[in-house]
């Protein structure tokens, strides 16, 4: 049995991130860690009009550098729940299979989490269920050390390149995106983008990126 896998938690996250599904390993979702800003955790990547595109969820005010993930909450003094759902429509509308996946993304966005973490585990597990994989998503109870007896993507899995490191599980396999035309293929962004594009293939393009092939 493989060891264990840690992941931080993740808003839409990238295709690498949840190709870690897909091992027979269990695994992790931290919840005791501190929320870190400009990563993942709050943040997604799409490809839109102009290229790559982030969308940012906001949160409250977080006074220090040290607050647990667990009770970040969602500031919803802006709708950002429409705004992000219209730049999805806007990137895929006219992607493959965008009308068959919208009604599942714009009834989960019509749910209002006050939590960051509750949120973004609802999407993670609906997510899976539409790519049809069965694994369940499990969370820490206490924090996890660094001490080599989990696979440890925390930190690793960074939308910043210097933070980011190598994943010698991970080669990303291109596929058809909607404005590859415009700026050529782009890499690991959120895997709502392979969703739409791909529909009922995602899962394959999945395993053969998590060299599942």
């Amino acid at each position: 049995m493989p060891p264990p896998i840690l992941l931080s938690t993740a808003y839409l996250p990238p295709i690498q991130y949840i190709s870690k599904f897909l091992y027979g390993a269990p695994v992790f979702i931290e919840k005791h860690e501190n929320y870190q800003k400009q990563s993942y955790r709050n943040r997604c990547y799409i490809y839109g009009a102009n290229g790559r595109q982030c969308l940012v969820i906001p949160v409250k005010n977080i006074h220090g550098e040290k607050m647990p993930v667990s009770e970040v909450e969602i500031d919803y003094r802006k709708n950002w729940q429409k705004i992000h759902l219209k730049s999805i429509e806007s990137a895929y509308g006219l992607s493959a299979f965008y009308e068959y996946y919208t009604s599942d993304f714009k009834n989960l966005y019509g749910q209002n989490s006050r939590l960051l973490f509750d949120w973004n585990l609802a999407l993670v597990k609906a997510i899976l269920g539409l790519l049809d994989i069965h694994k369940e998503v499990l969370v820490t109870e206490t924090w996890e050390l660094h001490n080599g007896s989990h696979a440890d993507f925390r930190q690793s899995i960074h939308p910043k390149t210097r933070l980011s490191q190598p994943d010698l599980n991970f080669n990303p396999l291109p596929y058809q995106q909607v404005f590859q035309e415009r700026y050529g293929f782009i890499s690991n962004l959120s895997i709502i983008d392979l969703l739409f594009n791909e529909g009922p293939l995602a899962a394959d393009i999945l395993r053969k990126s998590a060299n599942h092939a």
